[in-house]
């Protein structure tokens, strides 16, 4: 026997842990196949996740300084809370000067009503004038010749048409009198109409002194200080709702094949670890890829080209109890996993506007504002 020979005892050892190792290989490698098969394949998962929500921008609705602050960044504010306020002076003199003009015009249009009152009468009187000047001539031209002299019988003639030229005057005058305000009361008026529109302007121009929350929700991206001029349109911060964020997963274009609106999904966010899952369900799946909608989409059709695969973002909606109890935050990193085994489901949404968000509409306190118009018109239209 050569010297360099292996024994053989320890030839059968290393024989026998290869076949072990081959032994625990092809076992793990049956497992994986038996739970791929029995469970994995059912399941599509991505950690390229991120929390999403509104960001709603509060804007300044008119040009003013900043006089008080009531807000600021991580606080949490409600629907209708003052955020910030604005000085006044300005918008409340342009207000007083809305009322006082309101005023003015009830009275001018009431007093063209008294004004056609009056070309009335005048017309009255201008038609009793027209008879007795034409009873005068019908005497003098009935009465024997000789009676009457020629020249008091073309007096006569004169006062007629004297008469009817007075009485087209006044007809003149109450047409033209009455042509502003025909057809119409003096609440009705046109040019009332116009003055209580500008009240209503000039009390919602007031009313935006105060900006409001439109929704609840945590505030952000503080922008203003006090005594800073802002002009209308300037955002001054953000109000993010996070009780409805939502999830937005960005799986590759080959993970979608099964995946269908309303299949649920388990979420895993990296600020609570893996031992608080969110449960949720597909709410739609994004009209294109991520590269499609970028500032510089990229064009294959030149040069070289390399396939890379695209992802797709896929909207995911949250149970609002889960979120409610462990709250997220817009832009955090998250892991997702979808169970697409149901796939009756549709690909594409037939809700119209579904998950839309609303803020108050700021009409200057209407109530107020129309009960103040009608005490105005009321006050100066002198019964009319």
């Amino acid at each position: 026997m050569s010297d360099t020979a292996i024994p053989e005892e320890p030839r059968n050892n290393r024989r026998f842990w290869f076949l072990i190792l081959g032994a625990v290989v092809l076992i793990a490698a049956i497992a994986t196949g038996v739970w791929w098969y029995l469970g994995a394949r059912y399941f599509e998962s991505t950690d390229d996740a991120y929390v999403g929500g509104n960001i709603v921008a509060v804007t300044s609705r008119e040009t003013s300084t900043v006089i008080a602050l009531h807000a600021d960044n991580t606080q949490t504010v409600t629907r209708g809370q003052v955020l910030v306020e604005l000085d006044p002076a300005t918008v409340d003199v342009a207000f007083e000067a809305a009322k006082a003009n309101l005023a003015r015009i009830v009275r001018q249009v009431r007093g063209a009503f008294s004004g056609s009152d009056t070309y009335a009468a005048q017309i009255a009187q201008a038609r009793v004038a027209l008879a007795t000047a034409q009873a005068d001539l019908r005497r003098r031209e009935s009465a024997p010749e000789g009676v009457v002299s020629g020249e008091e019988l073309s007096h006569a003639r004169d006062q007629v048409r004297a008469a009817q030229a007075a009485l087209a005057t006044a007809q003149s005058g109450l047409q033209t009198s009455r042509a502003p305000i025909a057809g119409t009361s003096i609440a009705r008026n046109p040019d009332v109409l116009a003055a209580e529109a500008a009240l209503r302007n000039a009390a919602i121009a007031e009313s935006h002194m105060k900006i409001l929350a439109p929704v609840d929700g945590v505030i952000a991206q503080r922008s203003v200080q006090i005594g800073q001029q802002i002009q209308a349109g300037s955002a001054v911060m953000a109000v993010v709702p996070l009780e409805s964020v939502w999830i937005d997963a960005n799986f590759k274009e080959v993970q979608l094949a099964r995946m269908r609106i309303g299949q649920p999904v388990e979420v895993t966010a990296d600020i609570y670890g893996g031992d608080v899952v969110y449960h949720g369900h597909v709410e739609g799946l994004g009209a294109g890829s991520g590269s499609a909608f970028a500032l510089l989409p990229p064009q294959n059709a030149s040069g070289n080209w390399i396939k890379i695969v695209q992802r797709v973002p896929v909207r995911i909606a949250l149970d609002p109890k889960e979120l409610a109890a462990h709250p997220l935050r817009v832009g955090l990193s998250v892991a997702a996993k979808v169970d697409v085994r149901d796939t009756s489901g549709p690909m594409t949404t037939t809700k119209i506007g579904a998950g839309s968000i609303t803020a108050d509409a700021d009409d200057g306190s209407k109530a107020a504002v129309e009960a103040l118009i009608a005490q105005i018109v009321r006050d100066n239209s002198g019964g009319h």
